[in-house]
């Protein structure tokens, strides 16, 4: 498992992806899913809140996150009506628990920011979806000074996010690592960017 010292002397930033690198997405996932049910039994009564939430955690783990609302309301006969506040709380959800990042990625980002390195989260998905995942993170400090770029926002303006990241932190490719999950579609392969996969990290 790779720790802070085997991260280049020369680098002066390290850029994040957010799920599955700095928390495990589906501790978000599964709390919506958990909200979800409790509204659904409290405003018709059925199906229990812990039969549903139990299916969601079945069908997310096997089968992923697809569909899943058009297989649970085939299960248990849901209103097709409910799939607007199913998805709304994917975007807005007051999660009952903190989101607690992987210790070894924790460990790894104070290390950075004591040796004065810039620390920068680039996050693909809804933007409205993940600030609320930034929001119920457990940051232990380190939200003050780590800085946040939206993929999709930044596409919009037909901007490359990897490039506009390095430009608005005067930044050259060299000076930069970029800490991206598995299936990560903002590898920046033209850039000349250092990558390396989260799992390093993580010890998977």
């Amino acid at each position: 498992m790779l720790t802070y010292a085997d991260i280049p002397a020369g680098k002066k930033a390290v850029v994040f992806e957010l799920d599955d690198v700095l928390f495990p997405r589906k501790d978000y996932v599964l709390q919506v899913y958990y909200l979800f049910a409790n509204l659904l039994e409290y405003t018709e009564t059925v199906p229990p809140a812990n039969d549903l939430t139990d299916f969601f955690k079945t069908a997310y783990t096997h089968h992923g996150e697809e569909g899943i609302f058009e297989r649970a309301a085939e299960a248990f006969g849901i209103d097709r009506k409910y799939k607007e506040h199913f998805d709304r709380l994917h975007l807005a959800a007051r999660l009952p628990l903190k989101l607690l990042p992987y210790q070894p990625m924790l460990a790894l980002m104070e290390a950075l920011h004591q040796q004065g390195k810039q620390l920068f989260v680039l996050t693909e998905g809804n933007p409205t979806m993940q600030l609320n995942k930034l929001k119920h993170m457990e940051w232990s400090g380190l939200d003050r000074v780590v800085k946040v770029y939206f993929q999709e926002e930044l596409l919009k303006r037909q901007l490359d996010p990897l490039g506009f990241l390095l430009q608005d932190n005067s930044l050259q490719a060299p000076d930069v690592l970029y800490v991206h999950a598995v299936d990560s579609s903002v590898l920046p392969n033209d850039l000349g960017i250092d990558t390396i996969d989260a799992e390093r990290f993580l010890g998977s």
